[in-house]
């Protein structure tokens, strides 16, 4: 849907992916001085008394004591496990307020309506009355509800050793589309890419494929309760993290920017010969140069130089290691001998 951004001077695509500056932008941005449209993201309310209690049953976050004004995040997953939705929750005492990339939209509102059975529980598709605002900073926005990113600080289970150097103090406003926002300086969409990449923070579109589950992407640091009731998918989210490991991981890669060309997402990661695994985003951030998110093999080596393939070419790629090799297994459960098995 267009919105007032298109308009501005120097909007370029639609929601702005940038006004002409996008590394100055990335500045502005990253310092709480500007806003981004996300005017594309759906946005879908569920009201009735057994909204939070409902959604908790359905998806990997503990939502039911949710509390008026909190924000969460959770995973609407397949019953193998896989990523099928990601869901940014805020619910303000009478409605449960979800924000999803907009492709996600109306498969979500149509597959949460059919699960409604007999509970107290109305589902509705609000794009149409109301528009995203990405932020890094607290301005006075004419807010409906605020989502506050609980990536950094994330309530669940993180397999990172580390953190990004890149603060990440993010949040999602939720606007009247009718609301005036011209007094607000803009930043665009690849503005926030970048931030989001220095940040490691995965995004279902780009980082997940079918095969994706919630491991991988160390998405249980903000988007999995593992000890809470059954959902569907919980069984591969409890095997794999208490007894097994992960196939792939997610890694942030520093691309040599000596051409200054950058591969596209979905290009090719090698080590030597082999391929290993595909980029699944890439930006060029104002103080880290080129990067890019890929997801890799579990088995890779985080000390080996790898290459990214695009066009023709190849492009050096330095591996900075978010998911470890050794994710998973956190039971340590002993391996018992095979049955005839010769003890020496």
């Amino acid at each position: 849907m267009s919105s007032s951004f298109t308009a501005r001077p120097g909007a370029v695509g639609e929601p702005p992916q940038h006004y002409g500056n996008p590394l100055g932008e990335q500045r502005a941005l990253a310092s709480g001085a500007a806003i981004v449209d996300l005017s594309d993201r759906a946005v879908i309310t569920v009201t009735g008394p057994d909204r939070l209690t409902w959604l908790d049953s359905l998806t990997s976050q503990s939502l039911a004591h949710l509390q008026p004004g909190d924000s969460a995040e959770t995973l609407l997953l397949d019953p193998s496990g896989r990523l099928e939705h990601a869901i940014r929750v805020v619910d303000d005492g009478t409605t449960a307020w979800l924000l999803v990339d907009g492709s996600q939209g109306p498969a979500l509102a149509a597959w949460l309506d059919r699960m409604r059975f007999m509970l107290r529980v109305e589902v509705a598709d609000r794009t149409a009355e109301f528009s995203t605002v990405g932020t890094l900073g607290r301005q006075e926005l004419p807010a409906v509800v605020t989502w506050h990113d609980p990536w950094v600080d994330g309530p669940g289970h993180t397999y990172a050793a580390s953190r990004p150097d890149a603060p990440w103090g993010y949040s999602e406003v939720l606007v009247d589309r009718a609301a005036d926002l011209g007094a607000f300086p803009a930043a665009g969409t690849l503005a926030l890419e970048a931030l989001r990449i220095a940040a490691w923070r995965p995004r279902l579109a780009m980082e997940a494929d079918e095969k994706s589950i919630p491991h991988e992407l160390d998405w249980l640091r903000s988007a999995v309760h593992l000890s809470k009731g059954c959902y569907r998918g919980q069984e591969t989210v409890a095997k794999v993290h208490n007894l097994g490991h992960p196939p792939r991981r997610l890694v942030m890669l520093h691309l040599d920017g000596s051409d200054g060309v950058l591969p596209a997402a979905g290009s090719a990661v090698l080590a030597g010969q082999s391929e290993v695994g595909r980029v699944t985003s890439v930006a060029l951030h104002y103080e880290l140069g080129p990067i890019a998110l890929a997801v890799v093999k579990r088995g890779v080596d985080p000390a080996a130089d790898l290459l990214v393939s695009f066009d023709g070419t190849l492009k050096a790629a330095a591996q900075e290691v978010i998911v470890p090799t050794d994710a998973g297994a956190s039971a340590n459960v002993p391996r018992l001998p095979r049955l005839g098995a010769v003890r020496r």
